[in-house]
């Protein structure tokens, strides 16, 4: 019985072990999927501790963060993941997102303006970076931005056009 008690334990300890980034990073996205963000984030750091260069971790446990409102912990997640991988659209528009909510508007400016070049037909980038033009009061940039997000396909812009644009 003892043999089989520390048979188990080992099996156990090293059922844990054997784990990949990968199969954590999967427990993740279901967890994050399923709106337990705080889990999914537990998850995402145990796959980023096994591939530090994993940067869809890095950019996905951001996306996390940012649902809880921890707004420094995704700046940092998204700057890393702009670190990894500088072609990554999702991550400066998760920054600029970040950035806007701190109310830097000129940094989530320069990270739409990334995205965007990147991706010029992001009208998510287009739609927020109206909506920073609109803070720092340059009504033709932002109106200008807002249009260019309904030709794409924004609903929001539409409705941000219609409020910041009369």
């Amino acid at each position: 019985m003892k043999n089989l008690l520390v048979l188990s334990f080992i099996m156990i300890s090293f059922s844990s072990w054997s784990q990949t980034a990968a199969i954590y990073f999967n427990k993740a996205f279901n967890k994050a999927a399923a709106g337990n963000y705080k889990s999914a984030i537990a998850d995402y750091t145990k796959a980023i501790n096994k591939d530090s260069k994993f940067v869809e971790a890095y950019q996905n446990r951001g996306v996390a963060k940012f649902k809880l409102n921890d707004l420094k912990g995704a700046h940092a997640d998204f700057s890393k993941t702009i670190e990894l991988s500088d072609t990554n659209t999702d991550a400066y528009t998760g920054r600029a997102n970040v950035n806007y909510k701190l109310q830097n508007y000129e940094e989530a400016i320069e990270d739409c303006t990334s995205s965007l070049e990147l991706n010029p037909n992001d009208y998510v980038a287009y739609n927020l970076r109206g909506l920073a033009y609109n803070k720092i009061g340059d009504k033709k940039k932002s109106c200008k931005d807002f249009t260019k997000a309904i030709e794409l396909g924004s609903q929001s812009a539409t409705k941000n056009r219609a409020t910041f644009c009369k």
